[in-house]
């Protein structure tokens, strides 16, 4: 006998040891001659013994050799990704049915006893004449882990797969399985005459609203380097046609389009390619993607450590911005009394918190989702200030902006604890702030190679027009020497000090949950005052850097689903629930609610995250019948009030992941035989299978576990027992 849920012994030792003090303590206080008490806790000791025992679920394995009533489940996928013609000239599924009623059938059939299985989103019991291609998924991992369930404790020689390696809802799991699988591939490797969309990405809206990219690639096979269209529609409507050529044979091409969504409502944007008449598989020849409405506009604080000209340039660019909010305070100097005043410009409902000049609660600073620091230095803010402020990026998720060569005058930041937040070392390596060459020679802006891709430096209409504005920006006042970036950090423009050494001065980097940024130069306001009153590059520049900080920032209540999805797919919900001072909420509320396209309304209740460790995740599941966009709500409640709401826009069937690179995947089928311990079987190769297979019958019989508690007798005995405690009590006169 064994156990197939054992316990360490020293715990079951504390187990025995607690049951033992529970049944005593039970009958401790009892007036009752000490007999009468041993007797009724050692039967309640006796009744607790068994259900631990019983939890642990005591098994035997059977001593049965016998070969007869071993089985082979025949597992054949039926996902519509087996409609493709590419097996020898017919559809998969047309060969798997006459590989199984021709070959498996008749070499299997006299030895075993084979059941015929199909599985799609499910597995079933089927015959060979209604095996079709139109399940909507293929759960590999789901149905192997059926199977097990299906002829748990009895023999099963072994498990004989025939799929295309296809797996749409195993989610990243490790498909495997504890009874050996023999995979038969079904399909190509190599997909001929195909072209496929592999991705369309949405980044986040850096300009503005108005503006977003989709980057998109596409591949092509079996047709060299033969240039095709790229189509993007928005919403089903043609808005722009691309011709695009492949570098190679099956090298994918990348284009990126920039839209204009509408504010008010998220849009689909679908890019396709026209499929030819000889295409092998045509439904892989699209793929959408939702661009989201924003959600509320973003919250940023400006902090500068002394008027000048870059407080009023900054506050006209980023005011203009309707997808931002600013709350601004300047320090004018010090009154009679020697203490700081401040100029400040904010939102009613936060003004008074900044009275001070900076938040003095954290939740007051957590309500902002993006801070920029504009020469102030460290001795302006005092360490609790700082300390909130590492924890507003770090644990909040906010973006934090330091620019202004003051602010890193005589390494005033240095070893605070906002230090490590910057992007780049601030130890001083020049002795001093820069002034620009006359020249202009120095303190010119040059882009690095990462900033040329990078969405804060994305000045103009495309490449070469961003290269050629930021070539034309005058010259800065000054800047700042800071050291080389931190690991992990991004340079994404440098600039010339003395004898041509570069120094960096736009860098970035993530720290904790949120972003940071450095500007190290002096007088950018220069690049709007000396260039044309229609050039737009400052204001591009600093709305782009605050909003690529801000965008990541959470609001207390946050929720996320997946970013692709098909219909009949189960699909997690995760929402995030924090208090204000972002400390994970335990014990809500959560309610989901899910508006479908064609108008019907379901209701959620989400529950605790299993999943996740911290506190404040909570999950609901749900499944959609129809492609296109869901809308979901959510309403979170704790200790009796509202904490807050989240909502947001979920694309469903935006691409068709049953279709998505159909080759046949041997590379998935061959690690799932050397997992289980089976082998990759060829259609040659079927008889000898069957003899692999009639080999195996022995260890599967012993492989075979009774379970001893699962029975009538075991109820018995718990009822037994508490029924001889219950008739002994009022006998004895004990209530």
């Amino acid at each position: 006998m064994t156990f197939a849920n054992p316990l360490p012994s020293w715990v079951l030792g504390l187990i025995v040891a607690a049951a033992a003090v529970v049944a005593w303590q039970a009958y401790r206080s009892f007036r009752a001659p000490p007999s009468v008490r041993y007797v009724l806790a050692s039967l309640r000791f006796v009744t607790l013994l068994l259900l631990v025992l019983f939890l642990m679920r005591p098994v035997a394995r059977s001593t049965d050799q016998d070969a007869s009533g071993a089985i082979v489940p025949v597992l054949v996928d039926v996902s519509r990704s087996m409609g493709i013609e590419d097996a020898g000239g017919e559809r998969r599924v047309e060969f798997a049915r006459r590989l199984v009623a021709d070959r498996l059938l008749p070499a299997l059939g006299p030895r075993f006893s084979v059941e015929l299985l199909s599985f799609g989103e499910s597995i079933q019991p089927t015959h060979v004449e209604e095996l079709s291609a139109t399940a909507r998924q293929s759960d590999l991992h789901g149905a192997l882990v059926a199977v097990g369930e299906r002829y748990r404790g009895r023999p099963v020689a072994g498990i004989v797969l025939l799929s295309d390696g296809g797996d749409t809802a195993a989610a990243g799991a490790e498909i495997g399985s504890p009874t050996p699988v023999f995979p038969i591939g079904i399909g190509s490797p190599a997909i001929l005459r195909d072209r496929e969309v592999l991705g369309v990405t949405a980044a986040d809206a850096v300009l503005d609203d108005s503006r977003a990219d989709l980057t998109v690639a596409a591949v092509s096979h079996g047709r060299g380097r033969e240039a095709f269209d790229l189509r993007l529609l928005e919403n089903g409507r043609p808005i722009e046609v691309r011709r695009v050529t492949p570098a190679a044979e099956g090298s994918p091409v990348h284009e990126v389009f920039t839209v204009s969504p509408a504010r008010d409502t998220a849009v689909v944007y679908t890019v396709e390619i026209p499929s030819a008449a000889d295409e092998l598989v045509p439904e892989n020849n699209a793929r959408s993607a939702l661009v989201q409405r924003p959600s509320r506009a973003r919250r940023i604080l400006l902090v500068e450590g002394a008027p000048g000209y870059e407080h009023s340039f900054l506050k006209r660019a980023w005011g203009a911005d309707k997808g931002l909010e600013i709350d601004s305070v300047v320090r004018k100097g010090r009154n009679e009394q020697g203490r700081d005043t401040f100029y400040i410009q904010a939102a009613q409902s936060r003004s008074a918190s900044l009275r001070d000049g900076y938040p003095a609660r954290s939740e007051d600073l957590f309500r902002y989702d993006a801070l920029v620091l504009a020469n102030v230095s460290g001795h302006l803010l005092t360490r609790s200030q700082l300390e909130a402020t590492r924890a507003f990026v770090a644990h909040r998720g906010g973006g934090l902006l330091v620019l202004g060569a003051q602010s890193f005058l005589r390494q005033g930041l240095l070893d605070t604890p906002i230090d490590e937040v910057l992007p780049v070392d601030l130890s001083d390596r020049g002795g001093g702030v820069l002034p620009a060459s006359r020249a202009g020679a120095l303190n010119r802006l040059a882009l690095t190679r990462d900033g040329e891709a990078h969405p804060v430096m994305q000045i103009g209409s495309d490449a070469d027009d961003t290269r050629k504005r930021w070539d034309g920006i005058p010259a800065l006042a000054s800047i700042a020497p800071l050291g080389g970036p931190r690991a992990g950090a991004t340079v994404l423009a440098a600039t010339s000090g003395p004898g041509g050494a570069r120094r960096a001065l736009v860098a970035v980097q993530r720290f904790g949950e949120g972003r940071s940024m450095v500007f190290a130069g002096e007088a950018a306001w220069r690049w709007r005052m000396m260039m044309p009153s229609s050039d737009r590059s400052y204001d591009t520049f600093w709305r782009q850097a605050v909003r690529w900080l801000a965008l990541p920032a959470a609001d207390p209540v946050a929720i996320s689903a997946p970013p692709a999805s098909a219909p009949g797919e189960r699909i997690p919900l995760r929402v995030v629930v924090r208090n204000a001072a972002f400390e994970g909420q335990r014990d809500a509320v959560v309610n989901v609610s899910v508006t479908t396209p064609n108008g019907r309304f379901e209701e959620l209740r989400a529950t605790a995250d299993a999943g996740s460790q911290a506190p404040g995740h909570y999950v609901a599941h749900f499944r959609p019948e129809q492609p296109g966009v869901h809308r979901v709500a959510v309403e979170v409640r704790a200790d009796g009030g509202a904490l807050g709401t989240a909502s947001l826009s979920m694309l469903v069937g935006g691409a068709d992941p049953e279709m998505t690179d159909p080759r046949l995947n041997e590379q998935v089928l061959q690690r799932l035989a050397a997992a289980s311990g089976g082998r990759l079987v060829a259609a040659e190769g079927i008889e000898a299978l069957a003899d692999t297979l009639q080999a195996r019958v022995p260890a599967a019989r012993l492989a075979v576990r009774r379970d001893l508690w699962h029975n009538a007798w075991s109820l018995l005995a718990i009822i037994a027992l508490l029924s001889a405690e219950w008739v002994l009590r009022r006998r004895w006169g004990l209530r």
